[in-house]
């Protein structure tokens, strides 16, 4: 008898400085995916986004996991793996191939993108991926399809994402140590900015701030790729540590206080509103516990994100990321979730700022919120079929790197959208 074709199944596993949480989703015909189970434990080994603990992560991946195969009633043995740590980096490289003024061929573009790796290289730095942005036509910027196109130069940039390899290798050592096989490691600003973009703000340019437990990852997006990033050691835990020695009470205590009380953005009744406080030693029988008022908490919240958009906003200008181009920043990850972030960000920024939430039909409402975009982001990702260079083979054409005034790729990008290309 005929063995029945075994299903295609995506696995997802997001690894966080404050949760561990797994996806499994079958993916469809249409593109689709139908999600099957999730499962989510809380993270005690990782720190940062770094493996801290090897044997705590490893449990912390396990349990998610075997939650989510119990749900969805199936076992998984490969994973596309998400990494959010900081050491993040970001690289435009640009190459040109000589047609001579013939029909572009589909030999012409793979020997282009082939030969770009040896411009992406970098001198340190394990590459997570490298994504090919629009292609030039002798100067003309902006060409999606090249192909039957004449043309004397052909030119592509190509963008790098790279990241210290002992990290990454620390990453995957600890997914294969929980049995499970590691299908790719996808950097967590490519997975986000896949599950909670649209198509036409990744074209026309916007920025993703992807606020995490312990790290923020600041990226732009322009011409529908991701042209820059920058990896921030900062996140919501140092909010809750704030909150936490500024009233000496333990950290699950201030965790909730954020939650349930905080906010970025004060309001008259701030000074009326009373919050209990549970000290960390605990109070003596018969001793009223001690209380704070909203507006006390909401300062210790407003002080530590006065500090991080300030670093937002440096990350930005350094990126590229102004002037009539730069008006457009989504909000993701845990921290967004605070009360009045958007506001906030938007007076701040001067931009304007929206909470990105992962857009995913089918997706547990426990798991829809933007804590969980890289998540959801990493499932689109695994089903969908990305061109990744490092995977291309070269006949060695002749190709030379363009020259390294050719201008910021992210306004190039954008004015080429806008221009019509």
């Amino acid at each position: 008898m005929a063995q029945p074709q075994a299903r295609k199944l995506v696995t997802a596993l997001d690894i966080g400085s404050s949760k561990v949480c797994a996806l499994i989703a079958e993916p469809g015909e249409d593109g689709s995916l139908r999600i099957l189970g999730s499962g989510q434990r809380q993270s005690q080994g990782v720190r940062r986004g770094f493996i801290a603990d090897m044997e705590k992560s490893e449990v912390a991946i396990r349990e998610a996991v075997e939650q989510a195969e119990r749900i969805a009633g199936t076992n998984v043995d490969q994973a596309f793996v998400g990494f959010s740590a900081g050491g993040l980096a970001s690289n435009v490289a640009s190459v040109e191939l000589d047609i001579g003024g013939r029909r572009i061929e589909d030999e012409d573009i793979e020997a282009l993108l082939a030969s770009g790796r040896d411009a992406i290289d970098p001198e340190s730095g394990m590459i997570l991926h490298a994504l090919p942005a629009l292609y030039t036509l002798d100067g003309l910027q902006g060409v999606k399809k090249p192909h039957g196109l004449h043309a004397n130069k052909l030119a592509v940039d190509i963008h790098v994402v790279a990241a210290e390899p002992a990290p990454v290798r620390n990453l995957d050592l600890c997914v294969r140590s929980a049995h499970l096989g590691v299908e790719a490691i996808v950097a967590s600003p490519v997975a986000a900015g896949k599950a909670c973009l649209s198509e036409e703000e990744r074209e026309l340019g916007v920025a993703l701030v992807e606020l995490g437990a312990g790290v923020t990852n600041v990226s732009v997006f322009a011409g529908g790729m991701l042209v820059g990033l920058q990896s921030l050691p900062i996140g919501g835990i140092d909010i809750t540590d704030d909150i936490a020695a500024a009233f000496g009470t333990r950290r699950l205590e201030a965790e909730r206080m954020k939650c349930f009380y905080g906010s970025a953005t004060t309001s008259p009744r701030d000074n009326h509103d009373m919050i209990e406080l549970k000290p960390i030693a605990g109070g003596e029988e018969g001793t009223e516990g001690a209380r704070i008022t909203r507006a006390q908490l909401v300062a210790v919240i407003r002080q530590r994100l006065d500090h991080l958009s300030g670093d937002i906003a440096k990350a930005l200008k350094d990126l590229g990321f102004a002037g009539p181009f730069g008006r457009q920043v989504v909000l993701t990850g845990g921290g967004s979730e605070l009360k009045g972030i958007a506001d906030y960000a938007q007076g701040v920024l001067g931009r304007a700022v929206r909470v990105g939430r992962p857009s995913m039909p089918g997706l547990p409402e426990a798991h829809s919120g933007p804590a969980f975009s890289t998540l959801a982001g990493l499932a689109l990702f695994a089903a969908s079929d990305e061109l990744d260079l490092r995977q291309a083979i070269s006949p060695q054409p002749v190709v030379r790197k363009a020259a390294p005034g050719s201008g910021n790729i992210v306004q190039r990008l954008i004015a080429a959208f806008r221009s019509g290309y």
